[in-house]
This record gives structure tokens, sequence and C-alpha cells, in this order.
């Protein structure tokens, strides 16, 4: 089988769990070497990177949190320290602080918008510079490839999330605003909107049936969404097979963006 990511250096952030960890293992087994990031829990990281290795792969977990410039740039070092380079960033690392908007701390507010948007910032910022300080290579016909992890809540509301959507909300103008000015340096920016995917994060909403008689009604596609999905995308969106596809939020939803609702003429 192609490995579509073959010699390439693959550096995703939030690595540990989740969507992060199912694209992680997907670039890995599209031939990429990876840096997993991770904030606070090592252990998943280090058994993929452990397994990743055993495979006959390479990887590495390193911690950061994103939201530290200074931890960042430790990332990126380390990174470089290991592989030499880096072709490919993942920027996924994410949370959520839910409350009725009235209740909502300004802390609460703040982390997650550090975080999800802020967070983004400086990792896209960091794989910016690194790009540029490598130059081209022939392992990619783009100087390098960037991956924003957003969501469908970047275009669909949600009550009670305030400060999440609004960071996903701001994920897709940052997104296409970089793609824009970095566009002619042949660096490419994307992202990925999940829908409803099944992880820790968001158990309730499927571990029961009618939780997930509930959640279909959302979906015209009628499945829930695995990290799976997700990989493949990711690694669609890192590989020359895209390499036309140039500041696109590229929604892996089922179909929740269609606004089902109105499937009956609302």
């Amino acid at each position: 089988m192609e490995k579509l990511l073959a010699n390439q250096v693959a550096l995703i952030t939030g690595a540990s769990s989740g969507i992060g960890y199912g694209v992680a293992k997907a670039l890995a087994d599209a031939g990429a070497a990876v840096v997993l990031n991770y904030h606070s829990h090592a252990e998943p990281d280090e058994k993929l990177a452990d397994e990743i290795e055993k495979a006959g792969g390479s990887a590495i977990a390193i911690h950061a949190d994103v939201s530290n410039p200074a931890q960042v740039a430790n990332l990126f070092e380390a990174s470089r320290a290991r592989f030499g380079g880096i072709d490919i960033v993942v920027a996924n690392a994410g949370l959520q602080k839910d409350s009725a908007f009235a209740d909502m701390t300004l802390d609460d507010w703040q982390l997650v918008l550090s975080t999800n948007l802020t967070g983004q910032f400086l990792t896209c910022q960091a794989a910016v510079k690194e790009f540029r300080r490598r130059g081209p290579t022939t392992v990619s016909k783009a100087l390098g490839k960037i991956i924003c992890m957003s969501s469908v809540h970047e275009v669909i509301p949600w009550a009670g999330h305030v400060n999440y959507a609004a960071s996903k909300g701001g994920i897709q103008m940052f997104m296409k605003s970089l793609a824009q000015e970095v566009a002619p340096e042949r660096i490419r920016v994307n992202s990925i909107a999940p829908g409803a995917i099944r992880t820790r994060i968001n158990q309730d909403a499927w571990d029961s049936q009618a939780a997930l008689d509930k959640l279909l009604q959302l979906i015209p596609y009628r499945r829930v969404g695995a990290v799976e999905d997700i990989g493949k995308a990711a690694v669609w969106l890192a590989s020359d097979e895209s390499d036309y596809v140039v500041g696109t939020t590229l929604f892996v939803d089922g179909g929740m963006t269609l606004y089902p609702g109105f499937s009956n003429n609302g």
C-alpha cells in the first residue's frame, strides 16, 4: 500500500486522546514520523509512540501547553532535535468549559479561548517559521502543511457553549486569513470541522440509546462519526493528493451542517 506521507514529519498537538490521538495514528499509518504533543497525560502518547516504533515507524511524545509561547517554542525545538524538521502541523489541542452564558466565569472564557484559539495562533506561527527555516524539500510539493482543527460550531451556534463556539468561529477566519497570507510561499493551510465524533468529551451524547437517538436526529447520515473518519481526512489534507486545496474547511460531519431540522420544510 502506498504511504502518502512517507519520509515526512508530522506534529500533532493535543494528541493524548480523542481526535488528536486518532489523527496521530492515521498519519503514522500513512508513513509519517509523528510528534505527539500532550498537556497533562503523558501515558497515552507514550504508549502510542511505543506502538508506532514497534510497528517500524518513528514517534516521540513531548509535553507542552500550547497557550504558553515558551513551551510551544520548546515543542518545536525538541521536534527538530529528534527529526531535523517538520513537514505537517495539526493544531488540534482544545477543550470545553461549558455553562449558561450568565453564569460563565471570565476564567472559563479565557481558558477556552487561550487554548482553542491562542494555542492555534502560537502553534501555527511556530509552524510557519519552521517551514521557512527548513526550506523546500523533495517529500512534498508544498513547503509545509497546516491543518487547524475546528468544529461544526464554527458555523452552528451552540447555546450553553458560548466560549467554545466563539473559539471555533475564530478559527475559521484565522485559518482563512493565514492561508491567504502564506499561500504564495506554498504553505497550505486548511481546517477540518468535525461533527459528532465518538470521544470521551461527548460520551454522554451517545452512550445510551435515548441519547443516541436524539443525537442522530441532528445527523442526516444517521451514524456518529469515529476518530478514524477525521484521521483519514487529515491524511488527505496533509498529502499531495490535496495540493490544490488551500484555505478550505473540510466538514466531516455526516451532514450535520445541512440543517436537518429543515428536511421536512422546517
